[in-house]
This record gives C-alpha cells, structure tokens and sequence, in this order.
C-alpha cells in the first residue's frame, strides 16, 4: 500500500509534493538489486515509495559497511545530484522497492521554483549530516575504548614478563636437587620481591587509570643502601637480556623519605625502557648525587636516542615510536610517581648517542 502523503518526501508540503510526483519517474526493483554504485554519475535524486534501501560505503580496499537505512517517504542520492561529484556510496534494495526518481535538471528547476522545498530539503540534509556525525563520534570511541583496553593488556602481558621470568628461574633453581638451603632461600626472596613488584604494578596501573594523585606512603631510607640493592636485582635481570648495569660510585648516602615501592617501579621501569631501545650487548648507567638541595638520578643508556617525532610527547599516555613491544605507559606512570614526589622528570638525548633520563627528588620534602 501506498504511504501517505504527508509522510513521503520526509514530510514536504501536499503541494510540493503533488508537483514532485508529476515530474518523478517511477522505478521498481527486486531484493537485492543494486540501484547504483560508488563512482557512478549522479543520475537522478531517488524517493521510496515502498520498500527499504540499503546506502553503504567501502572501508578499505573491500570491506563494505551500512550506512543509513531509507524507508518509504524518505530519499537518497542527492548529494551527487547537486555538486555533480560522482556517487560515494552505494545504494541496494533491501526488499522489492520502488521508488520515484527525478533527474538533476527537474530537481533544480523545481528548487528554483519553490523556495519552501529547497528549505524543507536542507533541513533534512543538516538532520542527516548530524545523525551521521552522532554514529561516526560513537563508533570512534567505541573502537578507541577498546583499543585503549588493548593497550592496557598488552601493558601489563608486556611488564609482567620480566618479573615472571625472575620468579620461574628462581623457582626453578631452587628446585634443582642439589640445591642448597642457601640457594632456596635467595630463590625465596627473589620471587617474593616479583610478586611484590607485579602488586605494586597492578596497583600503579589503577591509579593510572583513576587519574588521581595517590597518598604516598613514606618511609626513611638511606638512599645509597636502597639504590644499591635495588639495582643489584636489577643488574640480574637485565644482564639475561644481554645488556650490562652500570652504578656509577658513590651514591649519596643521605636518608630520605620516599615510598620505596613506587619508587623501584619508576627506576624499573626507566631501566626496562632504556634495554628495550637498545641491541644486545648495550649499557644501562644509573647516577645519583645531591645538587641544589636536590636528589637528582640519572638513567643513562647507549641506545639510538629518542626520535624528534615523539621528543615533545614522551610522557604522554601510550606515546610510542617504533617499539615492538609496550605502549608509552611506563614513562606516564614515570612521570606520576615522580610528581606525586613533588619532583621533576624530563629527558635530554642526541640522535645516535643514547638518551638519559633524569628525575628530582626535593632533599627539603623527603626530610633531609
């Protein structure tokens, strides 16, 4: 059955509509008939009658996805008929359709001639134009929502290899059955240290996520003894990758307040990220010392050095440039473990010599 009048042509005048119908042709086709292509000339400005036509487009070299779905009373094709481009989607019946058609000269003519249906018109074209910016916004965000998950999985797949790495040797040395008591129990303390480190990223990973400065948990250590240790495990670790640490003496002896987990997650993952931009056989060299009234750390390595195309972006979130593996994560959080400190971080580098990273811890605030 026919639609009625007020609801054909998206809701024109009776009149407008009347002398439209006079000067339309009408065309039938079958399920599944293509009414045109993409490319093609803009034949004529198409009205449904009855029926359902599909309008999709090419993504990619083959791929083709719905775009608009057009019922009886509603039109398409019109954008080719009036710039004179070629077609840029691709029209189908969906069900036995028909529709009237009007060629470009009749439409111009009659726009001419009746002002009220070329507004009509682009009313329906600026409804069209925003319904189909809403569906574009929504469906970015949705495919970046769920690249952002990506991104996290792959973060932390990508940091927990190491510690568990650490913790399946250490397990597997002291299960070894000539393994000594002693052995056992440096094996024990080694996969204790993992775990505590994969909790302390998991835990920085929903900080991250919250976007909220967390309430440090200071403590007093004597920052020589603390780096040292740390960067004894370190140098373990990093030496199964086939690179070397470097501690440059003497460390600054001075006792500081810090929250010593969150702080060995900065360090570890300012070591890791300098192993990942170098080849094997590379040098990682950490440096501290007291400058200003500051504690100021350095990480350096021999690595190709930071890329001008990412230098002003280094700290932002999943910034990376070139790197098989991580996202750009571990230095965001560098940055907010650092700054929740009160201190400073910021990096200098020289294309083909290494870069060096450098944090600041205040001697004042950390109770020197």
């Amino acid at each position: 059955m026919p639609q009625p009048e007020e609801k054909r042509f998206a809701g024109l005048l009776q009149e407008e509509l009347h002398a439209l119908q006079h000067t339309a042709k009408l065309r039938r086709f079958l399920a599944g008939q293509t009414i045109f292509r993409a490319g093609d000339p803009g034949d004529g400005f198409y009205l449904v009658e009855s029926g359902r036509v599909i309008i999709s487009a090419a993504i990619g070299n083959s791929e083709s996805r719905p775009l608009a779905t057009v019922g009886p009373g509603e039109f398409f094709g019109e954008m080719a008929l009036l710039d004179e481009a070629p077609r840029s989607a691709t029209a189908t019946a969906e069900l036995e359709t028909t529709t009237y058609c009007i060629g470009r000269e009749e439409l111009l003519a009659l726009l001419e001639l009746r002002p009220q249906l070329a507004l009509h018109l682009i009313r329906e074209f600026s409804q069209r134009v925003r319904a189909l910016n809403r569906k574009y916004i929504d469906e970015v965000l949705q495919a970046e929502r769920l690249a952002m998950v990506g991104r996290f999985a792959r973060t932390i797949v990508h940091d927990f290899k190491n510690p568990l790495n650490v913790i399946g040797l250490a397990a597997e040395l002291a299960g070894m059955d000539g393994a000594t008591p002693e052995m056992r129990s440096h094996a024990q303390i080694r996969i204790a240290r993992q775990v505590d480190r994969m909790t302390n990223m998991l835990n920085e990973l929903l900080d991250f996520t919250r976007n909220t400065s967390q309430k440090l948990v200071l403590a007093n250590v004597n920052y020589g003894e603390y780096l040292s240790a740390l960067c004894e495990e370190l140098a373990t670790e990093i030496k199964e990758r086939r690179m070397r640490l470097n501690v440059e003496q003497p460390l600054p002896a001075v006792m500081v307040q810090v929250e010593p987990q969150r702080l060995s997650r900065l360090i570890y993952n300012l070591v890791n990220n300098a192993v990942e931009e170098m080849p094997p056989g590379g040098t990682v060299t950490i440096r501290a010392r007291v400058e200003n009234g500051s504690l100021v750390n350095e990480v350096e390595d021999t690595g190709p050095g930071i890329a001008p195309e990412i230098a002003a972006r280094l700290f932002e979130p999943f910034a990376t440039h070139g790197k098989q593996n991580g996202t750009g994560l571990g230095l965001s959080i560098c940055k907010k473990i650092v700054e929740d400190h009160e201190g400073k971080i910021f990096a200098r580098s020289e294309p083909g010599r290494g870069a060096t990273f450098v944090f600041t811890l205040p001697l004042t605030q950390a109770g020197s």
